[in-house]
């Protein structure tokens, strides 16, 4: 309580002051560098995204599915099935996707850049002063570059700074069909020369507006017969599949925590949203056997 009244007395003052981060690498799959702040400072993230997130979330556009209540990946994967079927008069014609990804999303994001976004939809001083403060105390190693992985803060913060191009598709180039989840996005369309020409207009846009620069290997456009990458699962016309290297690291998993039967209860919630029963049985079969069995 002495810790809680005095962040108050601090905060009321205006005296507040961010402190030292603990960062340590995971690996999930890729290598991830994790910043955990100190409990008094992660009080106060909790605070302000309690305060911040219902009055952001009303400015987000629908199909921006990460780290929003009642969205999610799962959502996100209904949606473009729902695209898909539209684009493809049901399944009748070519449907075309074209699907981006950002490079070092987290560590690109513009200080500057997202502070001035803030302060156009909040008009209190003292609010935009404790943000700007959140915001700083991140040390990427490029002055005012980057947003901590691990703050609750930073999922909040790059929704508000992808919500610029969100609202640039929407309002500018008028795609009727675009989703999009954190730094992944993909635009669906039944005219594969409309994506081609949409892609440079996106690619500055989010270099002039957002310093923001698309990863040149993860750029693509294909049909959806032919499978399209999204979000964990390869997705076709008439099913879905789980991406290979996810499978694999699922299996690992599971013959790993055989003990544990949370995680074969995840792995099987995970496989319903897909087309998946030959998986579940294997899933089911490790904790029965204990063996993974040729992977």
């Amino acid at each position: 309580m002495d810790n809680i009244l005095a962040l108050n007395r601090d905060l009321v003052a205006g005296t507040y002051v961010h402190g030292p981060y603990r960062a340590f690498n995971i690996s999930d799959p890729k290598p991830r560098n994790i910043h955990k702040a100190t409990v008094r400072d992660r009080l106060l993230h909790h605070a302000l995204y309690r305060k911040l997130y219902p009055f952001f979330d009303r400015t987000f556009i629908a199909d921006s599915y990460s780290c929003r209540n009642g969205k999610g990946t799962h959502h996100a994967m209904n949606r473009f099935r729902s695209f898909a079927y539209k684009v493809s008069r049901n399944h009748t014609h070519t449907c075309w996707v074209l699907k981006c990804d950002i490079r070092k999303f987290f560590a690109s994001i513009d200080q500057e850049t997202l502070m001035r976004i803030i302060a156009s939809h909040i008009r209190d001083k003292r609010i935009v002063d404790l943000i700007g403060r959140v915001i700083a105390s991140f040390d990427s190693g490029v002055p005012s570059k980057g947003l901590p992985l691990g703050n609750l803060t930073s999922q909040l913060l790059v929704n508000i700074y992808m919500n610029e191009f969100d609202q640039f598709v929407k309002h500018h180039l008028r795609v009727r069909y675009y989703i999009r989840y954190a730094d992944d996005f993909v635009f669906l369309s039944h005219d594969r020369r409309e994506l081609t020409e949409m892609l440079p207009h996106a690619a500055v846009f989010l270099r002039e507006t957002l310093k923001l620069e698309l990863h040149p290997n993860k750029i693509s456009i294909s049909t959806l017969a032919s499978g399209v990458d999204f979000l964990g699962w390869v997705h076709f016309p008439d099913h879905c599949v789980l991406r290979t290297t996810t499978k694999r690291r699922m299996l690992r998993n599971c013959a790993a925590h055989t003990e544990n039967k949370h995680v074969r209860d995840s792995y099987l919630g995970l496989l319903s949203h897909g087309n998946a029963h030959t998986l579940q049985a294997r899933v089911r079969r490790i904790y029965a056997t204990g063996s993974i069995g040729a992977i």
